[in-house]
């Protein structure tokens, strides 16, 4: 079961990998009406969250670079950015490494209980290591939705 869920990962993570390579860097910081982000932030923000629903969750350190927390942690908005963001190609770097990084270190590690319980946002509680990353390809489709609804929008 284990080797499934890791290939699920391997696939989820693949179309993300894929999109942010087919998205032009000039549309990646338009703001449709309706919306609060733009594409850039939808990527950096899966890759943001993946850490932290793998790493932060356990209290470990986090690999993604400091300021993904400041640009694309849940309640951040483009609009409020103070420095200037990562390229998509500088986020789609994070995203494979990302990749990498957890295929290796959670191997066998995902009934590992977790220091304490997690409550998202939306006040779902995970209790195990493999409930926090099930989770995250929920959260990554989410985004990839949202990435393709801003980039239709984009191109009216």
């Amino acid at each position: 079961m284990e080797q499934m869920i890791f290939h699920h990962m391997e696939t989820v993570r693949t179309i993300t990998e894929k999109s942010i390579k087919t998205i032009p860097e000039e549309i990646a910081d338009i703001v449709p009406k309706g919306f609060n982000n733009n594409i850039r932030w939808n990527f950096g923000h899966i890759a943001y969250i993946q850490e932290k629903l793998v790493y932060g969750v356990l209290g470990e350190k986090m690999s993604v670079p400091n300021e993904y927390e400041e640009l694309f942690s849940a309640g951040t908005k483009p609009a409020d950015w103070k420095k200037t963001p990562p390229s998509l190609a500088e986020i789609s770097v994070v995203l494979s490494e990302q990749k990498l990084r957890i295929n290796k270190s959670l191997q066998g590690n995902l009934y590992k209980e977790l220091p304490k319980p997690f409550t998202n946002k939306a006040g779902i509680t995970f209790n195990t290591l493999g409930e926090t990353f099930l989770f995250s390809f929920y959260h990554e489709a989410l985004h990839m939705e949202a990435i393709k609804r801003i980039y239709l929008e984009c191109k009216k």
